[in-house]
């Protein structure tokens, strides 16, 4: 039989909640000197808390905006409500309705049953949105997105709104780069073909969707009940911090898949080739060494979460030094490896070269060879 505090770790998992924290793949966590602060800085409900090596959400005070979700370079915070794989489907559903126009409407519009629910998909907040979404949308062909968020300024999230905009910024600079057309603009009104023409028959469609939703959740506590209760059982052999992310035998702590980041890099391919020269976003980085600064400790390809900075197994010519390889596909703009650089030698730059993103080889950045040990007897001279 379940105790007391079986039963209240259960209601406490129960909780309706936008975000799943995987605290391992922040950067933080894997180095206390990691600088990125991104989410505590898009929470407009200060409900995120950084520190030391460990992050945390505070679900009580989280308002579901979502926005720490798309600052995330790692996606060490997921989001649930809705998903991406959720909200890509509404999306492609409105364009499909509406004839190649994807509308998304935030909580606050949808409340005012204006637009039709069946024409648009709906996020809790615009904040949600990330250019990740809307380069895949245009790369399926969807001509026009409309963000449809009202006025924010008199809304509770309306901390958020300078960074939807940066969103809206990024992926039309992404799209443009790669030859694409598609048009993304923010709205404060639904377009004339998503408003609905039938507020009566709101009513079925509330109703049907209530009882979707609550079978959707019975099935959902169900597995939750059993997910806490089974990891329970087991949280006491659970491995410690240093034994999930201690250094593997290539010398480097374990790589993790930013499968955000390789959805938006095959989007971008399936718009097209690149047409212009760089390109400049916050999804990516380039990395650059000052040799003559550089004491090749490995630090930066050690805590590389991704692997694009890792070392080489090819070896200079002349046998001097060694070298780093530096895969910009891979290089999700964390900046941990300027972070943890000893000699403060390693520097990343958001403008990356499109020819260097696009190619499958890695570039080799060559390392001085370390500096020797002073002794402690160097320099005696025996009597």
């Amino acid at each position: 039989m379940p105790n007391l505090k079986d039963i209240i770790d259960v209601a406490q998992a129960l909780e309706s909640k936008a975000v799943r924290v995987v605290a391992d793949r922040c950067v933080v966590v894997r180095n206390r000197n990691a600088s990125c602060r991104r989410c505590v800085k898009a929470c407009p409900a200060d409900a995120i808390t950084v520190r030391g090596n460990d992050l945390t959400l505070d679900n009580h005070a989280c308002v579901s905006c979502g926005a720490c979700t798309v600052v995330c370079p790692v996606e060490a915070l997921v989001p649930l409500d809705p998903t991406d794989a959720d909200l890509a489907a509404g999306a492609a559903r409105s364009a499909s309705a509406l004839d190649g126009t994807a509308v998304i409407a935030c909580a606050r519009m949808a409340a005012k049953d204006v637009g039709d629910p069946s024409k648009y998909a709906m996020v809790p907040c615009m904040a949600r949105v990330d250019e990740v979404l809307l380069v895949e949308l245009a790369a399926a062909g969807i001509e026009r997105v409309v963000l449809v968020d009202g006025t924010c300024r008199t809304c509770k999230y309306r901390d958020t709104s300078a960074g939807v905009d940066e969103a809206v910024a990024q992926a039309q600079a992404l799209i443009a780069a790669q030859g694409g057309s598609a048009i993304i603009e923010r709205a404060s009104e639904f377009p004339a073909q998503a408003v609905l023409e039938d507020k009566a028959s709101l009513y079925g469609q509330e109703r049907r969707g209530f009882f979707t939703r609550s079978t959707k959740r019975a099935r959902e506590a169900s597995v939750k009940t059993a997910e806490v209760m089974v990891f329970k059982e087991f949280e006491q052999r659970m491995p410690s911090l240093r034994e999930r992310l201690g250094v593997t035998a290539s010398g480097a702590m374990p790589w993790l898949t930013a499968q955000r980041r390789e959805r938006l890099m095959d989007s971008l391919d399936q718009i097209g080739t690149p047409v212009q020269d760089t390109v400049s976003s916050r999804q990516f980085a380039t990395v650059s060494i000052d040799e003559e600064k550089c004491s090749a400790c490995g630090m930066c390809a050690v805590f590389c979460p991704t692997g694009a900075l890792k070392k080489s197994d090819e070896k200079p010519e002349d046998g001097v030094g060694s070298y780093l390889e530096f895969q910009a596909f891979d290089c999700v703009n964390c900046r941990v490896c300027a972070d943890v650089c000893m000699k403060k030698c390693l520097k990343t730059s958001t403008e990356v070269s499109t020819e260097e993103l696009f190619d499958f080889e890695p570039r080799l950045i060559h390392l001085p060879d370390p500096p020797k040990r002073t002794g402690m007897l160097t320099g005696f001279k025996r009597q």
